[in-house]
């Protein structure tokens, strides 16, 4: 259709130095005249003259580049051989609101739509949880997504509590949740101090900004030495600490050596800025912030497949500057062209493709490389291109547009489908209930329970233990029958493994206590690998309360006999047979839970 609208009407007249239309007072109504006033019959770059030059056009007016243009010079185009008039033809730019409407928001997103689609299914293959997921229940994918967060979670040893007092004082304060609070509120008052530096400011100005500044790095100083005197050499050990320690150093020496490290290294204020990281510490600790937590969990998980699609994208770079540089390296700086974008050098290669990748300025880089003929270059210069300073229309056609296919349309987007892929699995993390955070919880508490990390705690401590956890995973008291109908194992020693725990808990929260512990071999995923060689169930709760009932009902229907026998020689009476066992549960006032319910009924039976 373009070509039927547009074949040969983009011709114009323009002066032969620099390619402008002619004025109106020229009176140059058609080719004729053009020719005959010593001025030159041009024609666009971009037309519609052939189906690939209008493939060429509209892929430009599909990716806004240059589109303008295009569009000037139809709604201009009159007849074949016709100087072109200033929008003669308005109407027929419905074309090219169609072609956007259709072309470029519909066809081109559903080709990126296509990308995103494919990659999540070849993620979701990868991961191996595709086929096992479609034979699921909507209970088992919420238990089989926890176990798959478990997984990846185990206890830590705590650090040890030192024994001298005022190391032991300092290791209570910086160990407390309201001390971060405070040095976050520190950094935040810190970012806002340095946010009111401005140019032309004022000398008291400026000293006023210089006392506060030191204020916050008194402060931040302070924290570092307690923590140093709090935990010595395992101060070092927590990557954080680290951090802080070396943007603490900058900031003493920023201090003294500020004029010297600005010119030399980096301005320490900009290390200053970086401290602001920290604040991901505390947000879970901000219950309303649950949908910035969100955020952060979707971008901390997408870094490492951000990580691998950057590579694969510099690798693409890689190849077409190679390329690039082979064809284009001597072509004329003009449009997009210019001396830091350019294919002379390999890092120039890098910048402009970089810049190509955002489909930013590559019709000027197109128009450039294009230029195959005088004035426009000098194919008579000497170089090793044998063609002087011209491009090459027929290599930097394809050579741009299938860069920008590749690059633009596929590699970029898989960035924007890792990024949502894995903020909707944070946002279904949220709506299950269980997140990341609330097993991390789970393991803060438990290493009050076990400093030395050995994975267990006793079983009479359970109770208290589920108890002190926060919502979602917390069982109040009274919460005795509730472990029991955990039937949570117990090994050697009356100990009980936190994963099993936590695995019991899940699946109360979820409903799904009837699921097959997460131990069998039949589970999509076994946790069982990373408990100690010292792991042995010897009984479970469940096993408990039944030799407990047993047991209450042996000594009751020992009473009851012994009662009955003492009333028999009291009267006189003759010795009667034994009590039964539905006497003796009429007898005796014990309270089971439902899971212990069934076991009952099977001692009857």
């Amino acid at each position: 259709m373009g070509v039927q609208l547009f074949g040969g009407r983009f011709y114009k007249c323009v002066y032969s130095g620099t390619h402008d239309r002619v004025n109106l007072t020229e009176n140059v109504t058609n080719k004729w005249d053009c020719l005959s006033k010593n001025f030159t019959w041009e024609n666009s770059r971009v037309n519609f003259d052939n189906v690939l030059s209008g493939y060429l056009a509209l892929f430009q007016v599909a990716t806004f580049k240059g589109w303008v243009e295009i569009m000037a010079d139809a709604s201009d185009a009159k007849e074949i051989d016709v100087q072109p008039e200033y929008e003669t033809n308005v109407y027929i730019l419905a074309y090219f609101v169609m072609f956007i409407i259709f072309g470029s928001f519909f066809t081109l997103n559903l080709f990126i739509g296509v990308v995103i689609d494919n990659f999540n299914q070849q993620k979701r293959i990868l991961r191996g949880g595709g086929s096992i997921e479609m034979f699921m229940t909507d209970d088992q994918k919420k238990y089989y997504n926890a176990m798959k967060k478990m997984g990846n979670k185990k206890p830590t040893k705590a650090l040890p509590r030192p024994r001298f007092a005022i190391a032991r004082f300092f290791f209570d304060l910086t160990t407390n949740q309201k001390f971060d609070i405070f040095i976050m509120i520190c950094i935040f008052l810190n970012m806002l101090c340095m946010c009111l530096e401005h140019h032309n400011q004022s000398a008291a100005y400026d000293h006023v900004l210089g006392y506060i500044n030191n204020f916050f790095v008194a402060i931040f100083t302070v924290e570092c030495f307690m923590k140093l005197v709090a935990l010595n050499f395992k101060y070092f050990t927590i990557p954080w600490n680290v951090f802080d320690f070396i943007i603490v150093i900058a900031s003493i020496l920023g201090q003294a050596l500020g004029e010297i490290m600005a010119k030399f290294f980096v301005n320490p204020t900009l290390l200053r800025v970086v401290r602001v990281a920290r604040v991901g510490r505390v947000l879970r600790l901000v219950k309303g912030a649950k949908g910035i937590r969100t955020l952060l969990f979707a971008l901390a998980v997408s870094m490492p497949a951000l990580f691998n699609i950057g590579l694969l994208l510099f690798l693409v770079m890689f190849i077409y500057s190679i390329f690039g540089m082979s064809f284009f390296a001597y072509v004329r700086k003009s449009a997009g062209v210019t001396d830091l974008f350019n294919f002379e050098t390999f890092p120039n290669s890098i910048i402009v493709l970089f810049q190509m990748c955002t489909t930013a300025g590559w019709s000027g880089v197109l128009q450039a490389l294009t230029n195959d003929r005088p004035p426009d270059c000098d194919p008579t210069i000497k170089s090793p291109s044998h063609r002087g300073d011209c491009g090459n229309v027929a290599i930097a056609i394809p050579f741009l547009v299938s860069y920008l296919i590749i690059s633009s349309l596929v590699v970029v987007n898989m960035y924007i489908a890792v990024i949502l892929e894995n903020f909707s699995q944070a946002q279904e993390d949220v709506q299950q209930g269980l997140t990341d955070d609330d097993y991390d919880m789970y393991y803060e508490k438990w290493q009050r329970l076990d400093p030395a990390g050995s994975q267990f705690i006793r079983f009479d401590q359970v109770s208290d233990f589920v108890d002190a956890l926060e919502p979602p995973l917390r069982v109040p008291k009274p919460n005795h029958l509730i472990l029991v109908a955990m039937d949570l194992p117990i090994c050697e020693n009356d100990r009980v493994h936190c994963v099993d725990i936590l695995d019991s808990l899940t699946k109360y929260f979820l409903g799904t206590l009837d699921t097959p512990v997460a131990t069998d071999s039949e589970s999509p995923i076994d946790i069982k690998k990373d408990r100690p060689k010292d792991y042995n169930p010897i009984t479970s709760t469940v096993k408990r309360q039944r030799e407990t009932y047993l047991s209450q009902l042996g000594v009751s229907g020992f009473r009851l006999n012994v009662k009955r026998r003492h009333d028999q020689r009291i009267h006189r009476e003759p010795v009667v047979e034994r009590v039964t066992i539905d006497e003796l549960i009429e007898f005796i006032d014990l309270e089971t839970p439902t899971a212990e319910s069934a076991g009952t009924q099977s001692l009857h039976n």
